[in-house]
């Protein structure tokens, strides 16, 4: 059996070696190609949900400026699945003042509590009022004795949807003992006033600016705080993508044509 000759098997090495130089050249561009795809797929993605984000953004500017609709029509929204949240309501009622609970929080820039006041309804049932913000110092009722109104109220504001559960591990456990909520449990808040929550129509209110006697609480604390970046972000992905097809481009035409010794 003839023998190779060193020209041979050094050209057999050397064929061997452009083989497996091809190949990973390849593996290397596929890698850069599902890259690219994966970053158009997210730049696509933050486009999908900027469309969504404006989409709710407008529904809720629309739902804001139109007049205040009965409860029992905000109720049949609800009760068909659909959404109730920021549609402007208009509801009377008697305020169960000695019920009240607080959800800290902070106005302009200062600590204190969100009101939340049990409304009974001419029917007997009752809703739960997010009637505004108190400093800190004017938790206690008797230093704002003068905004506990009597007798039955008329209550213009926004319907809100309830929380299904604790929207952040971060945030402290509610403290029902010491009357101070860190998040808006509003199951919890009925239950620790010792009444039912069946009998509470199942969203809850945030009244609007209108004076209360004596100016506190003060209304119209709703925060409506959408981050609307999606945009950006997707710039970001797609600039990215464009950035790597360029070096993918590169990457084959070297390749193709490499540099001479």
């Amino acid at each position: 059996m003839p023998s190779q000759t060193p020209t041979e098997t050094a050209s057999g090495r050397q064929l061997s070696g452009h083989r497996l130089s091809g190949l990973g050249r390849g593996v290397g561009v596929l890698c850069l190609l599902l890259v690219f795809v994966l970053l158009v797929g997210l730049g696509t993605w933050q486009m999908q949900r900027l469309a969504w984000k404006e989409g709710l953004l407008a529904a809720i500017a629309e739902r804001r400026a139109a007049p205040p609709a009965d409860l029992r029509a905000i109720e049949a929204i609800a009760a068909g699945g659909g959404d109730v949240d920021y549609r402007t309501v208009r509801v009377e009622g008697r305020f169960l003042h000695d019920r009240e609970r607080h959800f800290f929080t902070t106005w302009n820039g200062q600590p204190g509590y969100a009101v939340y006041t049990p409304l009974v309804l001419a029917d007997g049932r009752m809703l739960l009022v997010n009637r505004g913000f108190v400093p800190y110092e004017r938790k206690p009722v008797d230093t704002r004795a003068a905004g506990q109104t009597d007798g039955m109220v008329t209550i213009t504001g926004l319907a809100r949807a309830r929380l299904p559960a604790k929207p952040s591990f971060i945030l402290p456990d509610n403290e029902p003992a010491k009357n101070i909520y860190y998040w808006k449990d509003l199951e919890g808040m009925i239950r620790d006033d010792g009444l039912d929550p069946g009998h509470f129509v199942p969203f809850f209110v945030d009244a609007d600016a209108t004076p209360n006697p004596g100016g506190l609480p003060v209304g119209g604390i709703t925060l409506i705080d959408f981050p609307n970046n999606h945009l950006q972000y997707a710039l970001t992905w797609y600039g990215l993508a464009a950035a790597l097809l360029v070096v993918t481009v590169a990457f084959i035409m070297r390749a193709k044509h490499p540099p001479k010794p």
